[in-house]
């Protein structure tokens, strides 16, 4: 029991704790809705249900774990959704402009993801500009691309290629979510070695992590080419999701991944991490879902109700904002007893030093 009260005490302290409690209640919250709406009390839980759910937001998800990294090493990239329908354009169009095979489609499209991080990257850890108006600029640059590559939606993906990955597995688990979760396994290999070591003191601090022996500029820059891989594999699953082909979606991903790590826990700069991102993604979509099956319940409460979509945007967003909110405030917390922490280990290490 002492070991179970320990565990919890120290996982209170992380960052990501914030937003394992915004998502847990996000989970209540669906779980009661959608059980009134739809008439049965475990309707979310259904496994076809959950991996619709998973499938269809899973892009996201990764997008959101891959802008977490960039936030880790004190930086962002904002157009990173626009990135994501660069894959999907590429995904397309090679196998049907040049006939080469699906798979091969699928490694440019990586690559052009790569591509399109490193020239962020170059701005932002090279040129020193910042992040923000790189990410304007890097936003209609890729656009242009997409457009001149695909003026129109257009394209398909063989049924051999969708169909598997928007079935589950087993009847009930998710494709996307094993994807997922390699993702985030490869990040936990990668926290334990001397990149993650190096991404974490840059995050913290540039100057003092430069003094240390590590480059500022080349750890950033690895940090964008592994947070392109990432987003190539998000365009994958957009791609293999839709089915087809489109140059300008996504383009919001970019604003609301950076709003998902936030409301995950991640601060800018070495405070945070991936867990932060998935916890916050998933808050993200399971409050959108409540907020469609609430506007779903309500006419059947209220006769004669009715409203426009922008109604449910609006009160998803009133309630991001309150998470949001709550996460500033937990953090600044937890920063404030970490910072007492260390204090207190200075102040016992210079007693035993006399």
């Amino acid at each position: 029991m002492n070991g179970i009260r320990s565990s919890y005490l120290r996982f209170r302290k992380t960052p990501a704790f914030t937003g394992f409690i915004l998502f847990l209640i996000s989970i209540v919250l669906n779980t009661v809705i959608q059980g009134f709406a739809s008439g049965n009390a475990l309707a979310f839980f259904n496994p076809n249900a959950l991996s619709t759910l998973i499938t269809s937001n899973a892009p996201f998800i990764l997008v959101t774990m891959a802008q977490s990294l960039l936030l880790i090493s004190g930086t962002l990239d904002m157009s990173i959704g626009i990135q994501i329908a660069l894959v999907n354009v590429v995904c397309i169009m090679i196998p049907q402009e040049l006939g080469a095979p699906v798979e091969v489609g699928w490694l440019c499209a990586i690559l052009a993801a790569v591509a399109a991080s490193l020239l962020s990257g170059f701005g932002c850890a090279v040129l020193r500009l910042p992040p923000l108006l790189v990410g304007y600029a890097m936003t209609f640059i890729i656009k242009g691309v997409n457009v001149l590559v695909m003026d129109i939606p257009q394209g398909k993906v063989p049924k051999a290629y969708w169909k598997p990955y928007q079935s589950p597995l087993f009847g009930f688990l998710p494709v996307a979510l094993l994807i997922i979760l390699l993702v985030f396994c490869a990040w936990l290999y990668l926290k334990r070695t001397k990149f993650g070591r190096y991404i974490y003191a840059v995050g913290g601090n540039p100057r003092n992590a430069f003094a240390a022996g590590i480059n500022p500029v080349k750890v950033q820059i690895q940090a964008f080419v592994l947070k392109g891989v990432i987003t190539g594999i998000a365009g994958i699953c957009l791609t293999l999701m839709t089915a087809s082909g489109n140059p300008l979606q996504a383009e919001d991903y970019g604003l609301r991944s950076l709003s998902a790590c936030i409301l995950g826990g991640l601060g800018f700069g070495g405070w945070g991490s991936m867990s932060c991102a998935v916890f916050g993604a998933g808050f993200f979509v399971v409050i959108q879902n409540t907020v469609y099956y609430l506007f779903t319940l309500l006419p059947k409460i209220i006769p004669g109700f009715a409203v426009t979509s922008y109604w449910q945007n609006m009160v998803s967003d009133v309630i991001l904002l309150l998470g949001l909110f709550m996460t500033i405030v937990t953090a600044k917390a937890q920063r404030e007893t970490l910072k007492q922490g260390l204090v207190k280990q200075f102040r016992r290490g210079e007693k035993y030093a006399k």
